[in-house]
């Protein structure tokens, strides 16, 4: 029988906890929202303490062990109480009502601008519009009951429908719909907004890091940046595996002519001969660093892979950033950010 707790937040309110939820959904759940991004422990935008109770972390005790408050530094997208708790997060905010409610959109078009890419255009019902945040993510509903988290890569003026960008993954279910079954008119069933990735208010220079589809969330910060004619320097780092990766390598150009002050970087880990590559090469972090002197007082937004966002974060921090200076969305898989 699955027990529950009680997660008391210093300062703040309860809510209910299951023995298998993680903290963050159990307080969604309750109507109130904790600091999240890519729910698979990996960015580090829900960390808080657990000041009293005991409490699992898969990924800081894969053993099964069971741990014990005063902790810091805890995951609480990963951590699952196994007593009733009292925890401090950053913050913790009420959700608006009907904030999260199911909304159907139908698939207006589907574009492939790379052989793994697919941009995906769906349009709400007519008369709705959605409010969000440049940068922040949806959920897809499948049939079953199950999520899939995608970024909003269209700008927040642009809401009455969304822009998706999904890389194909054999065997994802919904990267599998996308290419090979959905259509124009078919329906897609969301919930949004979700996420803490977006631009923070500030006078610091910007630099934005993009893996592959990470560049999305980028898409609609900038583009929103832009509209709201925001002056700070910004520097857009745009990567992938080969120059036909660069999905919207066109698109970041034409930003870079449009604004002054904003400068385009693409970057190609893996180029052959045949690609004709005569520009950066390498990894993204490491094309950051040769170009900064330092990061002190720079403000980053990184989007990609895992494997890349942790890099970077180990990366820049080590190159003078301010740790509090570093937002990121890791795009995990959905095995992982359920798990």
């Amino acid at each position: 029988m699955t027990s529950v707790h009680r997660i008391s937040v210093e300062g703040g309110p309860s809510f209910d906890c299951a023995d298998g939820e993680n903290l963050v959904a159990a307080a969604e759940r309750a109507g109130w929202a904790l600091p999240a991004s890519c729910r698979a422990g990996i960015c580090g935008t829900c960390e808080g303490a657990v000041c009293g109770g005991s409490f699992v972390a898969p990924g800081r005790n894969d053993d099964g062990a069971v741990l014990a408050g005063p902790s810091d530094g805890v995951k609480l997208c990963r951590a699952r109480p196994r007593s009733d708790l009292t925890i401090a997060p950053r913050e913790i905010k009420a959700v608006e009502p009907g904030s999260l409610k199911p909304l159907a959109a139908k698939v207006l078009r589907i574009d492939k601008p790379a052989d793994d890419v697919a941009v995906i255009k769906l349009r709400f019902p007519a008369g709705t519009r959605a409010k969000f945040r440049a940068g922040q993510y949806l959920r897809v509903l499948l049939d079953d009951g199950q999520e899939r988290n995608f970024s909003m890569a269209n700008p927040p003026h642009s809401n009455d429908g969304v822009e998706l960008h999904v890389r194909y993954l054999q065997g994802g279910r919904f990267a599998e719909a996308v290419f090979n079954h959905l259509k124009p008119g078919d329906v897609v069933n969301l919930r949004l907004p979700q996420g803490d990735f977006w631009l923070r208010e500030s006078d610091k220079p910007i630099v934005f890091v993009a893996g592959g589809t990470g560049f999305a969330p980028v898409q609609s910060i900038v583009e929103d940046l832009l509209r709201r004619q925001i002056h700070r320097p910004v520097r857009l780092y745009f990567g992938g595996r080969t120059p036909q990766r660069l999905y919207r390598d066109a698109l970041a150009r034409q930003w870079a002519e449009k604004r002054p002050g904003l400068v385009y970087v693409p970057v190609v880990s893996s180029p052959t001969p045949e690609d004709g590559w005569t520009g950066r090469t390498g990894r993204l972090p490491e094309a950051v660093i040769a170009d900064l002197p330092t990061l002190a007082g720079h403000e980053v937004y990184a989007c990609g892979s895992p494997a890349m966002v942790a890099a970077a974060r180990e990366a820049f921090v080590g190159h003078g950033l301010a740790p509090s200076d570093f937002h990121c969305d890791a795009f995990a898989p959905s095995m992982q950010v359920a798990a």
